[in-house]
């Protein structure tokens, strides 16, 4: 619900423009997709995914990618405001935040700082595990070949735990830091009002937000 309505401010085409800066190869315009395209309704690649993922990871600067054998391609032109691209980082960073549907033990908690996705298409057909750490951005995705849909397998319990293991295999012997907050972000303290028996709806933390917003 917060994404479509989020869609909705912004309007589909807009935002379609912007998965287009990210090098998301969208076949039709946002218009055609309408407001499912806040849940994932347009096909790309895994590639083209992971490569998304990777301007979050740089700060909002998208780049090509090259094959192991060649020499590292470096971060593109700025495509996301680095501001926004930190905050994201900085929720999916967050066990918290996702504490209530994965639970305190949940695989995508690392013992280093890194920043991860899942997600599930329609049927089960294809799921996704997408993170970054503060070297590596690994991509995983699960499915059959032919396109048949699978049974009781999600992000979670599909791409999630090779995605947890690829990132335990690169950080064996490598820490990973956070990103520093890029000028423009402030951090706040948020608390939340009570609840009909009188409770907080959460509990109280802090927020980073964009300078006056």
């Amino acid at each position: 619900v917060p994404a479509v309505r989020t869609l909705v401010m912004v309007s589909p085409e807009s935002f379609a423009r912007q998965l287009r800066a990210v090098g998301l190869p969208l076949r039709e315009s946002g218009d055609y997709y309408g407001y499912s395209l806040a849940l994932g309704s347009a096909e790309v690649s895994l590639l083209s995914l992971t490569k998304a993922y990777r301007a979050l990871a740089n700060g909002g600067r998208h780049g090509s990618a090259t094959l192991l054998a060649r020499a590292p391609a470096a971060p593109g032109a700025p495509v996301i405001d680095p501001r926004a691209a930190f905050i994201v980082g900085d929720i999916l960073s967050d066990p918290n935040a996702r504490m209530r549907t994965f639970g305190p033990d949940s695989l995508l908690t690392t013992r280093f700082w890194s920043a991860v996705k899942t997600g599930t298409s329609k049927d089960m057909r294809d799921n996704w595990a997408v993170g970054w750490s503060e070297r590596y951005t690994v991509g995983v995705w699960v499915g059959n070949a032919g396109g048949a849909a699978m049974w009781d397998v999600s992000g979670t319990t599909g791409a999630a735990p090779v995605w947890a293991e690829l990132m335990r295999f690169l950080h064996a012997r490598e820490p990973s830091r956070a990103p520093r907050p890029p000028p423009g972000v402030v951090e706040v303290p948020v608390a939340f009002g009570p609840s009909a028996d009188g409770n907080a709806l959460e509990a109280a933390r802090s927020e980073w937000f964009l300078r006056g917003t």
